[in-house]
């Protein structure tokens, strides 16, 4: 097989969601500054995970990006020794209960536990909640250029820490910290190898960053307080000429090949995992823009919350596993393929949304994936 017609296919997705969860009412309880502004109606998220603090329980950001390679590991037909590269795209590199790591590499580590053979070609990439999209960006290419057969992208998020800083600090429901208490805590890991059949490939993954918006959501240590804070200005991010920078960016993309969105066919498109109304929001923009009903949106956000850089992983592992109990209708009426349930030979869309601001969208047929 040639470089040119060398392709990736997803060949397994594991994860991992502690067992802890947290409602809006529990929220509430620990935020005296939310008053009486609704989560759920706002976001559209009902509960989400929350990692044990004890370090015993290996629920830190490591222990949970371990978890869900193993489970990745379990569902593959590779063996950690046959990987060649591993790839973490952490955003929370917490490990020993709260230290936060920037060296040695959460993916040196990673691959060590895991059995990887000595020496195996691993490093972190870091880009905010678009950081396992970028980690498959880059394996999808190393494979395409023969550099590599086979590899591990995984992530583990503690989210909620920033959640724990919000709940002291903000003020009401338009404070910047605000949009911290969407989060969750959880672990995905994916395994890209050569695609042989064009019925399990990714036909494409393209990735776009304009770094004006990169202010607008922002992740630092709290101006209050010791803790980890999130600070976003919800409504810019939000805003409609924001929104339109995929379908555009998308749009660009497929016309340099001749191609419209409509003859892409996708069965199923999942966005990054922000709330409900986003996600709506989200898909009623790209209609107009593309002129072309959506297909059905796969989320996940009402039980998990905003999972940060797993979350398009994490909603697709679910939906393989039939437990997405209600895949939106985006407005396509005719040819939609059953929700909820897998089907062979689907046509996903992934798109992400990330601080920077970071969109793009990957494009894969997905038949045989081991989950």
């Amino acid at each position: 097989m040639s470089t040119t017609e060398r392709r990736s296919r997803i060949e397994a997705i594991g994860a991992f969601l502690p067992a802890g969860s947290q409602t809006n009412e529990e929220i509430r309880a620990e935020a005296p500054g939310l008053g009486d502004a609704d989560v759920e109606r706002i976001t559209g998220i009902a509960e989400r995970r929350v990692h044990d603090p004890d370090p015993a329980a290996g629920e830190d950001s490591f222990g949970m990006a371990l978890a869900a390679a193993r489970d990745c590991l379990a569902a593959s037909r590779h063996r950690a020794a046959d990987l060649d590269v591993v790839i973490s795209a952490s955003i929370t590199r917490v490990k020993d209960g709260s230290r936060f790591h920037f060296e040695p590499s959460f993916a040196g580590m990673l691959a060590r536990e895991l059995g990887a053979r000595p020496g195996v070609l691993s490093f972190d990439v870091s880009n905010a909640c678009a950081g396992m999209m970028t980690g498959v960006w880059l394996l999808d290419r190393m494979i395409r250029s023969g550099a590599v057969r086979s590899g591990m992208v995984v992530s583990g998020e503690q989210a909620t820490r920033v959640a724990r800083t919000a709940a002291r600090e903000l003020t009401d429901s338009y404070d910047p910290q605000f949009a911290s208490l969407s989060v969750g805590d959880s672990a995905a890991a994916v395994i890209l190898d050569e695609s042989t059949d064009p019925a399990d490939r990714i036909h494409y993954i393209e990735l776009m960053t304009c770094s004006e918006y990169s202010h607008l959501c922002m992740g630092m240590p709290s101006d209050r307080s010791q803790g980890i804070s999130l600070y976003t200005d919800n409504k810019k991010m939000h805003d409609r000429d924001r929104l339109k920078l995929w379908p555009r960016f998308h749009e660009d993309f497929l016309a340099k090949n001749g191609r419209r969105f409509a003859d892409e066919e996708f069965d199923y498109v999942i966005h990054h995992q922000v709330g409900t109304r986003f996600i709506d929001y989200v898909n009623q923009t790209a209609e107009a823009e593309f002129g072309s009903p959506m297909p059905a949106s796969l989320q996940v956000v009402e039980r998990f919350g905003n999972t940060a850089t797993t979350s398009h992983f994490l909603t697709l592992r679910e939906h393989l596993r039939g437990n997405v109990p209600s895949a939106r209708d985006g407005g396509r009426s005719e040819g939609a393929r059953s929700e909820g349930a897998r089907s062979e030979g689907a046509r996903y869309l992934m798109v992400p949304a990330a601080s920077g601001v970071v969109t793009g969208a990957l494009s894969a047929t997905i038949t045989n994936t081991g989950v």
